[in-house]
């Protein structure tokens, strides 16, 4: 049947990418009470879809941040992060994040992997590394 499209000049649809799309992913090395930060550029190319679930390669338990009020640093815990159709969500330091404790080991300059579990779109992972920005390593403002 393909055959017969093409040469009659049927119009195939082209193959369309992933919906989610995760980038420029960084966690920052725990501190001494095994409490950390997760940061994911976030492309979604599909319908509005929320953030639900997410691992890490180091284990450890992963709970969703957000701002309290739009424009503030104060941060509050929910229960799932909205990723609105179409769009480019950047899970940084003062907007929505993740908050990681008891985690297994990380040094700076390593990296691990996060998996995050979106409610329409499924599960994806991305490899991020560990920064230490104190120490002069890598920090998600300098990339």
């Amino acid at each position: 049947m393909l055959g017969t499209c093409l040469v009659a000049g049927c119009a195939v649809p082209a193959q369309a990418g992933p919906v989610i799309q995760l980038s420029s992913a960084q966690v920052t090395e725990p501190s001494a009470s095994r409490v950390t930060d997760v940061y994911v550029d976030v492309q979604n190319n599909g319908a509005q879809t929320k953030l639900i679930a997410a691992s890490l390669s180091v284990g450890g338990q992963v709970t969703f941040r957000s701002p309290v009020r739009s424009g503030q640093v104060e941060m509050r815990t929910v229960p799932s992060i909205t990723i609105p159709a179409k769009s480019f969500v950047g899970l940084d330091p003062n907007a929505s994040h993740l908050l990681v404790t008891d985690a297994g080991p990380m040094k700076a300059g390593t990296e691990i992997t996060i998996t995050l579990v979106f409610a329409h779109a499924g599960a994806f992972s991305v490899a991020a590394m560990v920064t230490n920005p104190e120490s002069g390593g890598a920090s998600y403002f300098l990339n």
